[in-house]
């Protein structure tokens, strides 16, 4: 195969790449748990953007349930952000695997 066409390939694709990543920044998930008590949102780039915590689930008495609740949350959210942004990153490479590190 033809090195400078590869290159030339490889080069569209990283542009495409780094537009998407751009996209994702600005594409949300949101998740809830507890029952609604804590929704947490996520960008595609894996930050977490708020946390949004009901007042009836504040109870001084039991901090711990609150703190699993807003991890379970956290962690949720930036677990499907992750799937989202892999997904839309492999239409973009064609499903092929990124090397370690450039992966989301």
């Amino acid at each position: 195969m033809n090195i400078a066409k590869m290159m030339k390939q490889a080069q569209k694709m990283q542009q495409q790449m780094q537009e998407m990543q751009a996209e994702l920044a600005e594409r949300t998930v949101e998740v809830s748990v507890g029952g609604g008590k804590v929704t947490v949102v996520a960008n595609g780039a894996g930050d977490v953007q708020s946390i949004k915590i009901s007042p009836e689930v504040v109870d001084p008495e039991d901090v711990e349930m609150l703190e699993d609740l807003v991890l379970s949350g956290v962690n949720l959210a930036t677990e499907k952000a992750k799937a989202m942004a892999s997904e839309e990153m492999g239409k973009v490479t064609g499903g092929l695997g990124l090397p370690p590190g450039l992966g989301f």
